[in-house]
C-alpha cells in the first residue's frame, strides 16, 4: 500500500492510525504549501479532489477521506481494535468521531482557511469571509469547551479505551498548535487528555520533520 500524505491533521490522523495498528506503508509526501498535490496530474487521477490523504491499495484501488481510510484499515487489520469490538462499541466510536468532526473540526478548519490561513487558501479554493471565519472559529472553541465537559476525568472519549474518536480530537488539537491556536480557557480536561495522548509512540508523528 501507498499513502499519499502531507502536512495537516487528516494525513497525520491516518498515519497515527497506521502506527497504532502496526502497519507499515510506503509514504509519498506532497508539499501542500506549494500546492504540489494540486499540480500533479497523475495524483488527480487517483483522487479527483486532489486532497490528502489517499491510500492506494496494492491492486491500484484508491481510498480517500481520512475516516474512510481508517475504517478500511480497521476491517482489514482488526487488531488492535480502534473502532470497536461490538456493534454497540463501533456505533459509539463513530458517533463521537462524527460529533468531533462535524461540530469542531469542520468549523475550526473553515475558520482557519478564511482567517489566518487566508493568504494560502484563498487563491486555491472558496473560503468564507473574514467575518464568517471569526464566527466559525468561535463556534469551534465553544464546542471544544463542550467536549471538555463530556470528557470529564476520563482518559478516553468513549468506550474506556483508545479509539478513532480520540485520534481525531488529538490531531485537530495538535494541528491548531501548529497554526498559532491553543485550547480555549476552561479546557483543563482536554489539556490533560493531550498530555496523556502525547505519551503514545504514534504521537511522535507530530514531532517529525516532513
Amino acid at each position: 500500500m501507498k499513502l499519499y500524505s502531507s502536512l495537516g491533521p487528516n494525513p497525520r490522523l491516518v498515519r497515527m492510525f497506521l502506527v497504532e495498528k502496526g502497519i507499515e506503508v510506503e509514504r509519498i509526501h506532497f508539499d501542500i504549501i506549494a500546492g504540489g498535490n494540486r499540480s500533479d496530474d497523475e495524483y488527480a487521477k487517483k483522487n479527483v479532489m486532489q486532497t490528502t490523504p489517499t491510500l492506494e491499495l496494492d491492486d491500484g484501488t484508491c481510498l480517500t477521506e481520512s475516516t474512510v481510510i481508517c475504517e478500511y484499515l480497521e476491517e482489514t487489520h482488526p487488531t488492535p481494535v480502534l473502532i470497536g469490538s461490538s456493534p454497540e462499541e463501533r456505533a459509539e466510536t463513530r458517533r463521537w468521531a462524527r460529533r468531533i468532526d462535524q461540530e469542531i473540526a469542520v468549523p475550526m478548519t473553515m475558520g482557519f482557511r478564511g482567517g489566518a490561513g487566508r493568504p494560502m487558501f484563498e487563491p486555491r479554493m472558496n473560503v468564507v469571509s473574514t467575518e464568517a471565519a471569526a464566527e466559525l472559529s468561535a463556534m469551534s472553541d465553544k464546542h471544544w469547551i463542550w467536549l471538555d465537559a463530556q470528557l470529564g476525568g476520563k482518559d478516553y472519549i468513549c468506550n474506556d479505551k483508545l479509539t478513532l474518536a480520540d485520534l481525531v480530537a488529538f490531531c485537530f488539537i495538535k494541528f491548531g498548535g501548529t497554526v498559532g491556536w491553543s485550547l480555549p480557557d476552561g479546557t483543563d480536561n482536554l489539556a490533560r487528555f493531550v498530555a496523556h495522548m502525547e505519551e503514545r509512540p504514534s504521537a511522535d508523528i507530530w514531532k517529525q520533520e516532513e
